[in-house]
């Protein structure tokens, strides 16, 4: 990718830089299509700050929700292995794994977590043992910038370094007494550098396999001066083509929440119009205060299905935003 470097080295973990809020992540998606199930894991050490940031979300049939939230302990930056999930690289930009052994929360209503301290107080508990194994499907996109003024995908205070890839998918989930073996297709990423979650002012993310040739990761993202971008890739034929131009039309519930998407994506040889319908959200939220100022920003995670030219894909919509006053700032943009 122009503008940026990529070695296999960077599948490992670097030296943290000198920022209090350095954070390295390393975060797998997994859908089975046909079984209508699947999930995201997400380990992001924060080295300086001396714990990481354990996400694990998994859709189930009939709309419910097994996840688990957790800030383990860590002692330095060495490997993506804490509080029961497992991060390795099999084969260098090839083949990764994630495994998590640990409790997950059973949610019958994912929008309880809108109230996160009456679910962590109240929600059913399961044993779980999940582990998502990918092999990469697509080139490797991204890297870390070659020089200071190249732009990078989230903004230069929100990773500097991210790569990503497109994958064929396997593994299992165990909950409780359920089994559900995965036979489907996902995605990956792995980023480094300094983060608040409260610096994305507002995104729109789509994530999307439809198949081993076929795929997008999309983002619309916007600062707080109001400069918006455009970036990411569409996968045809196995291969990626850069992003020129997005438009994102969202559908809305009554609580504000992304429920149906229209995407037009236009690279240099294709012009592309997606339909998207989320399946199950699940709204989650980030907090933490800047002096006196309290900054809370909301998540919303979304399992959805797309579809493409008479093809239909499994993967995520992701809106990440302020709240300013209550609201969040990219509605109903």
């Amino acid at each position: 990718m122009q503008g940026f470097r990529l070695s296999a080295q960077d599948e490992y973990t670097h030296t943290p830089g000198p920022e209090s809020n350095f954070n390295e992540s390393v975060y797998v998606n997994a859908f089975d299509a046909a079984g209508r199930f699947g999930g995201w894991m997400r380990l992001g050490n924060r080295a300086n700050e001396g714990y990481a940031e354990l996400s694990v979300c998994l859709y189930l049939p009939n709309g419910r929700v097994a996840c688990q939230f957790l800030r383990p302990v860590i002692e330095n930056n060495s490997r993506h292995d804490a509080g029961g999930l497992r991060y390795q690289v099999h084969e260098p930009l090839k083949q990764v794994s994630m495994q998590y052994t640990g409790e997950v929360m059973l949610l019958d209503e994912p929008a309880k977590m809108r109230d996160p301290r009456a679910v962590f107080q109240q929600a059913p508990r399961a044993g779980a043992d999940i582990l998502f194994e990918l092999a990469g499907n697509s080139p490797v996109h991204g890297g870390e910038p070659l020089d200071p003024t190249q732009q990078t995908m989230y903004g230069r205070d929100f990773s500097l370094g991210h790569f990503n890839q497109h994958a064929n998918a396997s593994g299992h989930l165990r909950i409780g007494a359920e089994t559900f073996t995965l036979s489907g297709h996902g995605w990956r990423d792995h980023s480094w550098g300094p983060r608040y979650w409260t610096n994305i002012h507002f995104y729109r993310l789509f994530i999307a396999n439809f198949g081993p040739d076929r795929g997008f990761m999309i983002l619309k993202i916007t600062d707080r001066n109001g400069l918006t971008r455009r970036c990411g890739v569409l996968q045809v034929d196995g291969e990626y083509e850069d992003i020129e131009d997005l438009d994102v039309w969202t559908d809305w519930t009554r609580d504000k929440d992304p429920h149906a998407v229209k995407l037009g994506i236009r690279t240099r040889s294709h012009r592309v119009r997606v339909e998207g319908e989320i399946q199950t959200l699940l709204p989650l939220r980030n907090r933490r205060k800047e002096g006196a100022l309290q900054l809370e920003s909301r998540i919303a995670e979304g399992f959805t299905h797309f579809q493409w030219e008479g093809r239909t894909g499994c993967g995520m919509t992701e809106y990440i935003e302020i709240l300013d006053q209550g609201m969040p700032v990219g509605y109903p943009l």
